[in-house]
């Protein structure tokens, strides 16, 4: 069709391991055309971001493997093509958005170079003329302060704002197709919303094609023209997106959709004893300067923070990036210098040291966001789970696996695979690998900082019914800190809204969602409601 700008044919692709070759696509054929959008969705392992790397020819040269098939873009087989053509298109006709923008951005390289580097190659640019394009897509993509920011390192910048450098980096030069790889993945939801209204009005304006690669669907909904389903490499069904949503054909395809966060939090005895009672929680950083390095300012990240946490329920925090979710959540773990008062179950630990904080460590416990930085690489299963045994239980070596095992067969992990590494699990795996961590102390309380958010739809329902099983089973209490107002919902009995460090509301989880007062409350209640019936 002479409207088409990409076309994949019969792809398969696979990695060789010495002499064997691992097939990872099957025959896959997909097309876009001019100025749509097309996601391309399923569970990770799928084939999604091989497919999507292929198209640039950017897998790993000495494993890579095409089998058979053909990408045809604009008329030019890229397959065969030279190095040297493929260079002039990757970034240049065809723009491309990664999934984590710090590993993407050159960490030491300053903003401003990185993006008038790519414009020197491509467009032959001077360096006076390529920093105020530079400039001028800063301002395109919303950041604040654009001169400032060009001389800003990447660590200098939020979530949302590295993400934007990113989006300006591969539309600096204008291409006909961007491909984004799960680009709003680790965002909290308003800034997920905004990214993807940046995304569509600026593909509106170029006139540009875009292959979404994504496992939430709640994004289809939002931005896709056509939606293409993968399913263990293989392309099960490709639609509109309204006869996707409102009549799949495909039972995986059916399984996705229904794999949004439902269900209600747990019964509880809404009298129980509270477990942690925190009054004007004040966390602040001093800002040093002057020759005498006095404190001239502080960075006021919580302030006057005051909720209870009753043992057996569930509290959600909630707030975009930079709210003070995280460092409420290691205040109260003392993991962090505070100000205000702390109560663990009846006694004030708010002044306690580190020594005296030993007797309470093994009754609180934590689960990180992303489980495969949090494990450490080097041991094995059995030694990360059974770590905390041996700091606070004097347990034989039997005695330890058995504890080891009991609480793998709690989290629904094969006891045989405990002398395996964290590499060889799926990110579901790894997170029940993080739980299991956990549990294996028999604490009272979990702080869980984001534990689904990088997890498939599928995978994270699986993991909030684990905790649900786990906390009905144990009366455990949690601290559940998320962007996703949706899998709060389903997890939480009392919610509290931080914004820039400060609580501007909190209630009951379902009076929250049915009525928010809080101006921000709506709008975080309303973006999440759209992702869902858009």
């Amino acid at each position: 069709m002479p409207n088409t700008l990409l076309t994949i044919n019969n792809l398969s692709v696979g990695f060789a391991r010495g002499k064997e070759v691992s097939q990872v696509t099957h025959d896959v054929s997909v097309s876009i055309r001019r100025g749509e959008t097309l996601a391309l969705v399923g569970e990770s392992g799928s084939g999604k971001s091989v497919t999507a790397n292929a198209i640039l020819r950017l897998l790993p040269k000495a494993t890579a493997r095409y089998i058979n098939g053909t990408i045809d873009y604009d008329g030019i087989d890229m397959l065969s093509c030279s190095e040297r053509k493929m260079r002039g298109l990757r970034g240049n006709r065809i723009g491309m958005i990664f999934q984590e923008p710090m590993m993407s951005l050159n960490p030491l390289h300053r903003i401003g170079r990185q993006l008038c580097e790519t414009l020197a190659i491509h467009r032959g640019m001077r360096p006076k003329q390529a920093e105020q394009h530079a400039l001028t897509w800063l301002n395109k993509v919303g950041i604040r302060n654009p001169e400032r920011r060009l001389n800003a390192y990447p660590h200098e910048l939020s979530g949302g704002e590295r993400q934007r450098v990113m989006i300006a980096m591969a539309l600096v030069n204008e291409p006909e197709l961007l491909i984004a790889d799960e680009p709003t993945t680790a965002l909290d939801v308003s800034v997920q919303a905004q990214i993807l209204d940046l995304l569509k009005s600026l593909q509106q304006e170029m006139g540009m094609a875009m292959l979404f690669i994504t496992h939430d669907l709640s994004i289809v909904r939002k931005i896709a023209d056509r939606v293409a389903v993968m399913q263990l490499g293989r392309l099960v069904e490709t639609d509109d997106k309204q006869v996707i949503f409102t009549s799949p054909s495909h039972p995986y395809t059916k399984k996705l959709i229904d794999s949004d966060p439902k269900g209600s939090p747990v019964s509880v005895d809404m009298q129980s004893e509270p477990l942690f009672k925190v009054d004007d929680l004040r966390v602040w950083f001093p800002i040093k300067g002057g020759i005498l390095k006095r404190t001239i300012a502080h960075i006021k990240a919580v302030t006057d923070v005051s909720f209870v946490l009753r043992k057996g329920h569930s509290v959600g925090l909630v707030g975009e990036s930079g709210s003070g979710k995280s460092t409420t959540g290691m205040a109260i773990l003392k993991l962090l210098e505070s100000e205000g008062v702390i109560e663990f179950d009846g006694h004030d630990i708010s002044a306690l040291d580190r020594k005296e904080m030993l007797p309470f460590r093994h009754k609180m416990q934590v689960v990180f966001q992303d489980p495969f930085s949090a494990l450490n690489p080097r041991m094995s299963v059995a030694q990360i789970i059974g770590e905390g045994l041996k700091v606070h239980a004097q347990l034989s070596a039997d005695e330890e696996d058995a504890a080891i095992c009991k609480v793998m067969e709690e989290v629904e992990l094969d006891i045989t695979t405990r002398h395996r590494f964290p590499n060889e699990f799926s990110g579901g795996q790894r997170q029940r690998i993080a739980i299991a961590r956990a549990l294996v102390l028999k604490p009272e309380f979990i702080l869980l900082d984001e534990p689904t958010s990088s997890l498939d739809r599928t995978v994270q329902a699986q993991v909030l019914e684990l905790l649900k099983t786990l906390q009905e089973k144990y009366g455990l209490s949690y601290l559940f800190i998320s962007h996703d107002l949706n899998v709060v919902k389903s997890l939480c009995h009392y919610t509290l809204v931080l914004r820039q460090g400060e609580v501007v509301e909190q209630g009951g989880t379902a009076e929250i969602f049915t009525e928010p007062k809080h101006e921000y409350t709506q709008q975080l209640v309303n973006l999440s409601t759209v992702d869902k019936i858009a």
